[in-house]
C-alpha cells in the first residue's frame, strides 16, 4: 500500500491509526534493522513511520532515539537507494535528541566523496551538518566548499543550506565559504538535480534500478539559497542583474527595502531599480518590487504611479493569489495614499462580486478608503450583502473600514449607524463584537447629532451580549455620557436590567453607571429612583456589589465626596506607585517618614485599563531597541519605564545609599548615529543629592573587542560635582550593549541644576584572535566623540501627572504664578509645531489642545506635570497665536506650589 493510499483511508476510526503509529510498538519493531538478509521495504515502512511521528509532534527519550538511531544507521550496510534516503532523513530528525551520534560521521561522509552516488551526497551534506560539532566544522571545511560550487544543483543547495544552519555555530568557519557562496549566486542555469530513482520511490516498495536518469532544472534555485547565505555572513553580490530565480530576486528586493530603511538617502536609486523590476516576466518578482514601493517612507504619489499600474493589472489577472495580495497592499496604502490608490477604484468595484469574499473584502475596504461622500450608500449597501458570508478576521477589516469612514464623512453617520448596529446583532467571536462597539464609540465621540440614536443601540446590545468586558465598557460610557442626554431617565431600565440578569462584574458596572446618573442629574424624582434601586442592591451576594452600592449611597448623602469618589478621572500609576513603594521598604532611612503619595503621578482612568492590560517589558529597558513588527509588543509606558529603571539601578552597590529614584528620562537619547561602529545611548537619573548618566554602549565591529570603557564628561556650568565613573569591563559584538555609569552629586539638592557636557568615550581596543577567539594581549587606548549631552530645565525635573485642570487651576489661583511672552519665530512653521515642541521640552501630560484645527489661528494648550523632590503640582496654560510673516507668539501661563517651579518651567521655555 503506497503512503498516499494509506493516508486515504480512515484508519481512525478503527483503532488502526493509533496502533500503526504508536511509540512503543515502533521501537519493538526496530528488530527489522538487525535483520539478515535486510528488507528493505520492510525498513522503509519503518522509518516512514518514525518520520510521521516525528513531524507531529511525538517525543522520543534520548535513551529511544538513541537506541532507534544506531539501529538506522546499520542499514547504511545496503545499496538500496531509496533505503539510504530515508535512512537520511531519519537519522536527521533523530540526531537532536540521541547521544553519541557523531560516531557516525565517517559513514556520512563517505557519501559526500565526488566519487559517491549523486543522489547520496544531498541527502549526507543535510544530515552532516546535523551531525557534527561545532569543532569538526573546520575539519570538514574542504568537502562543503567544493559541494558549494559542485554543477549538480541539488548538491549545491542542499550544502548552502547546511551552511546556513551551521552558521549560528561556526560563525567563523561559514564565513570563509563567502567566495564559494558568491560564485554559486553568479553560477549560470543548467545543470541538474541529480539521478533520480525509476524504483518504485522513497516511500514505496521494491528496488532502485541502476541506470539511474537525470531530470534536468533550469529553475536556479541555487542562486536564492545562495544570495541568503551571502546575507546572513555579511557578503556582498554585485549580481543583481545576473539573477534568474524569481525567489532570489524577490529576496533581493527585500534587502533592498531593508537598506533604504536603514539609510533614506539612497532611496531613490534604490526606486530605479526596483521600478526596473516591474517589468520582471515574473509576476512574484513584479509584486514584491510593487510591494515594497508602495511601502517606503515618505513615498511620493509620482513614485506611486508605476506600482500602483502594476496592482491595477494584477487586480484583473484570473489568478486569485494576485488578486488577494493586490488589494490587501492597496487596501494598506489608501490609508496613507487614498488619491492614489483612487485611480484603481473602477477595477476594485469590479471585484466587489468576486467569489473570493477575501479579495471582496479588501475591495470594498479600500473602496471605502477612497471613495467619495456620494458613493458611501451604495457601498455600505453592497457591504451588507456578504457580511455573513466572509469570516470574523475580514469582518473586523470591514468594520474598522467604516469606522474610519465615519469620521471622514460625518453627514453620512445614519447610514454607517444603522450598518454598524445591524452588525451588531449578527453572529460573531468577540473581536468582531469589540471592533463594532469601538466604532459606535467613536461615533459617540466625534459625531454629537448621533449619540443619543447610538446610547440607544448599545442599550439593546447589552440586553443579549455574551461578553462581558464589553458590557462593562458600554455601562461605564453609558455612566458617562448618558446624564448628558435629553432624557436621561430612558437608560435606567437598561442598567437596572443588568443587576438583576448578569454576572457579578456586570452587576458592579451597572451599579457604577446607575451612580453616576444620579449625582450628575438635576430631577429629584429620577434621584430618589436611583436611590432605591441602589438600596436593593445592598442584598446582592457579591460583596462587590454591595460595597458599591453602599458607597454610592453614602457619597449621596455627603456632597462632599462626590468629586474625589465619582467625578474624579485620575487614579495614581499602579507601575509608579509599586516602583515608590519598594524603592521606600529597602531605603532603611526614610523608613522613619511617612510615604508621600503626592509624588506618585496620577494617569487617566483610560490610561489604567491600558497600563493594566500591558504585558510586562521589564527585561528591554535602556538598551538599544530592536526594529518593531506588526507582531512586536506595545512600548512600555513611562511608568514602567521607571520602574524598570529603578530595579536595574537598585542591583548597583555604588548606588545603594542614593535612596529613591525621583525620575529618569522618558526614553533613551541617541548620542551617535545609527550607521556608526560605535553606538551610544544616555539615560539621566535624578536623585535627591546625586544624577546619575546611564550609557549604553554598543560596539558593532566583529573583529574588536573594547575593554576598560569609560565616558569622560566636561562641562563649565557650576552646581554638580563628578564623584566617579562606573566603566564596561569588555565590550563585543556578542556581548553589545553594556552600561557604563557616571555619577555626580548635586551641590546644592534644593535647586535644579542645569548643564551641559562634552562627551567623550574612552577605550582600549583590542583586535579578536581569528582562530581563537580571545583579544589579542597588545591594544591601544583610543576615544571616540559623542554629542553632547544637556542636563535640562524641564524635561528632566518634571514628571507627567494627569489631573482635572480646570478644578487645579482654580485651586493653585492664590499660589505662586508666572506669566510670560515669548515669541517663537518663523522657524516654527505652525501651531501643531509649536505644541509638540513644548511638550517635548516640559515634559508634561497634555490634557487638552493636542489637536490643532488647520484653520486655527488661536490655540490653547493645557498641561500638568509633578516636580521631583518635593516641589509639588504644576500646571501651565499655553495660549498661542499664529500669523504669517510673525510666526507663533506663545503667553506662558504657569500655576505652581512653589516660586521656584513657576521659575524653572520659564527658565526651561526660555532657554
Amino acid at each position: 500500500m503506497s503512503f498516499a493510499m494509506a493516508f486515504s483511508k480512515k484508519e481512525d476510526e478503527s483503532g488502526l491509526s493509533s496502533y500503526y503509529n504508536n511509540k512503543t510498538t515502533i521501537i519493538q519493531e526496530a528488530r527489522v534493522f538487525n535483520e539478515s538478509p535486510i528488507s528493505p521495504r520492510k525498513c522503509r515502512a519503518l522509518l516512514t513511520r518514525i518520520v510521521y511521528l516525528l513531524y507531529v509532534g511525538e517525543t522520543f527519550s534520548t535513551q529511544e532515539s538513541t537506541t532507534l538511531f544506531f539501529g538506522t544507521t546499520k542499514l547504511f550496510q545496503h545499496k538500496d537507494s531509496a533505503l539510504r534516503q530515508a535512512v537520511y532523513l531519519t537519522i536527521k530528525e533523530l540526531a537532536t535528541t540521541a547521544e553519541d551520534v557523531i560516531m557516525v560521521t565517517s559513514s556520512i561522509m563517505k557519501d559526500m566523496q565526488p566519487n559517491s552516488e549523486v543522489i547520496y551526497r544531498p541527502n549526507a551534506i543535510r544530515a552532516l551538518c546535523r551531525i557534527i560539532d561545532p569543532s569538526m566544522a573546520q575539519g570538514v571545511e574542504r568537502f562543503f566548499k567544493a559541494a558549494i560550487v559542485d554543477k549538480n544543483p541539488s548538491i549545491s543547495s542542499a550544502a548552502l543550506v547546511s551552511a546556513y544552519h551551521l552558521f549560528p555555530h561556526a560563525k567563523d568557519v561559514v564565513k570563509r565559504w563567502v567566495n564559494e557562496a558568491q560564485e554559486a549566486v553568479n553560477a549560470k542555469s543548467g545543470g541538474y538535480f541529480g539521478s533520480v530513482s525509476t524504483g518504485s520511490g522513497f516511500f514505496g516498495g521494491g528496488s532502485s534500478q541502476s541506470g539511474a536518469q537525470t531530470v534536468p532544472s533550469s529553475s536556479n534555485i541555487t542562486q536564492y539559497h545562495a544570495l541568503g547565505l551571502l546575507s546572513l555572513v555579511g557578503g556582498k553580490s554585485g549580481a543583481g542583474t545576473t539573477l534568474k530565480n524569481a525567489m532570489a530576486l524577490c529576496m533581493l528586493i527585500r534587502y533592498a527595502a531593508k537598506v533604504m530603511e536603514e539609510d533614506p538617502n539612497v532611496q531613490r536609486q534604490m526606486v530605479e531599480l526596483l521600478e526596473g523590476w516591474l517589468r520582471h516576466k515574473s509576476d512574484m518578482v513584479n509584486f514584491e518590487a510593487a510591494r515594497v514601493i508602495c511601502e517606503m517612507k515618505n513615498v511620493t504619489a509620482a513614485q506611486l504611479t508605476k506600482s500602483i499600474a502594476v496592482m491595477q493589472l494584477f487586480l484583473s489577472s484570473p489568478k486569485p493569489v494576485l488578486k488577494f495580495a493586490a488589494t490587501r497592499t492597496l487596501a494598506a496604502l489608501a490609508l496613507s495614499h487614498p488619491a492614489s490608490v483612487a485611480a484603481c477604484n473602477v477595477d476594485l468595484e469590479n471585484l466587489i462580486t468576486d467569489s473570493n469574499r477575501s479579495v471582496a473584502t479588501y475591495a470594498i475596504t479600500t473602496l471605502l478608503k477612497t471613495g467619495n461622500e456620494a458613493s458611501v450608500d451604495r457601498l455600505i449597501k453592497q457591504i451588507t450583502g456578504f457580511m455573513s458570508e466572509i469570516s470574523d478576521e475580514f469582518k473586523v477589516i470591514i468594520v474598522d473600514a467604516i469606522r474610519s469612514l465615519c469620521l471622514k464623512f460625518p453627514a453620512k453617520h445614519a447610514a454607517m449607524l444603522t450598518f454598524l448596529s445591524g452588525v451588531l446583532r449578527d453572529e460573531g467571536g468577540y473581536d468582531f463584537k469589540r471592533a463594532v462597539v469601538e466604532a459606535i464609540f467613536d461615533m459617540i465621540k466625534f459625531i454629537g447629532e448621533c449619540k443619543e440614536q447610538a446610547l440607544s443601540h448599545l442599550c439593546e446590545f447589552i440586553e443579549d451580549c455574551e461578553f462581558t468586558k464589553l458590557s462593562v465598557r458600554i455601562l461605564h460610557l453609558l455612566g458617562i455620557e448618558g446624564p448628558k442626554s435629553s432624557q436621561p431617565a430612558k437608560y435606567i431600565r437598561f442598567i437596572y436590567n443588568r443587576v438583576v440578569l448578569e454576572n457579578a462584574p456586570v452587576r458592579a458596572a451597572a451599579v457604577a453607571s446607575m451612580a453616576k446618573f444620579g449625582v450628575n442629574s438635576t430631577d429629584p424624582k429620577l434621584n430618589h429612583s436611583i436611590a432605591v434601586l441602589l438600596n436593593r442592591c445592598l442584598d446582592d451576594v457579591d460583596d462587590e456589589v454591595r460595597d458599591r452600592a453602599a458607597l454610592y449611597l453614602k457619597v449621596f448623602k455627603t456632597q462632599t465626596l462626590v468629586e474625589p469618589y465619582i467625578k474624579e478621572d485620575s487614579v495614581l500609576s499602579l507601575a509608579a506607585l509599586e516602583s515608590k513603594l519598594v524603592s521606600y521598604v529597602k531605603d532603611t532611612t526614610a523608613a522613619a517618614q511617612p510615604f508621600d503619595v503626592s509624588t506618585i503621578p496620577k494617569i487617566s482612568r483610560a490610561q489604567a485599563a491600558l497600563e493594566s492590560a500591558r504585558p510586562s517589558t521589564l527585561d528591554t529597558i535602556g538598551v538599544p531597541a530592536a526594529k518593531k513588527t506588526s507582531s512586536s509588543p506595545p512600548p512600555p509606558t513611562a511608568a514602567e519605564t521607571q520602574s524598570a529603571y529603578a530595579e536595574k539601578l537598585a542591583a548597583v552597590p555604588a548606588f545603594a545609599s542614593y535612596g529613591p529614584i525621583f525620575n529618569s528620562s522618558a526614553k533613551p537619547l541617541p548620542l551617535t548615529e545609527s550607521e556608526t561602529e560605535y553606538q551610544v545611548t544616555c539615560v539621566k537619573h535624578i536623585f535627591k543629592e546625586h544624577i546619575v548618566f546611564q550609557f549604553n554602549v554598543s560596539n558593532t565591529l566583529p573583529d574588536t573587542v573594547l575593554e576598560n570603557v569609560t565616558m569622560a564628561m566636561q562641562t563649565e556650568d557650576a552646581g554638580l560635582t563628578q564623584d566617579f565613573v562606573l566603566p564596561i569591563e569588555s565590550l563585543s559584538a556578542v556581548t553589545s550593549p553594556g552600561i557604563a555609569y557616571v555619577s555626580f552629586t548635586r551641590d546644592e539638592p534644593e535647586d535644579y541644576a542645569t548643564a551641559t557636557f562634552q562627551c567623550t568615550l574612552q577605550f582600549v581596543s583590542k583586535e579578536l584572535d581569528p582562530s581563537t577567539g580571545e583579544p589579542e594581549a597588545d591594544g591601544y587606548e583610543d576615544e571616540y566623540q559623542i554629542e553632547e549631552v544637556e542636563l535640562s530645565a524641564g524635561g528632566d525635573y518634571i514628571v507627567p501627572s494627569y489631573a482635572a485642570f480646570g478644578a487645579e487651576w482654580d485651586r493653585l489661583k492664590a499660589g505662586p504664578s508666572v506669566t510670560e511672552t515669548f515669541g517663537l519665530g518663523t522657524s516654527v512653521e505652525s501651531l501643531k509645531a509649536a505644541c509638540d515642541s513644548i511638550i517635548e521640552v516640559l515634559n508634561m501630560e497634555p490634557l487638552g489642545g493636542t489637536e490643532v484645527p488647520t484653520s486655527s489661528s488661536v490655540h490653547t494648550l493645557q498641561l500638568s506635570g509633578l516636580v521631583t523632590g518635593g516641589g509639588g503640582k504644576v500646571l501651565v496654560r499655553c495660549r498661542m497665536t499664529f500669523s504669517q510673516g510673525v510666526g507663533v507668539t506663545l503667553e506662558l501661563g504657569v500655576r505652581a506650589e512653589k516660586q521656584d517651579v513657576c521659575q524653572l518651567v520659564v527658565n526651561a521655555v526660555g532657554g
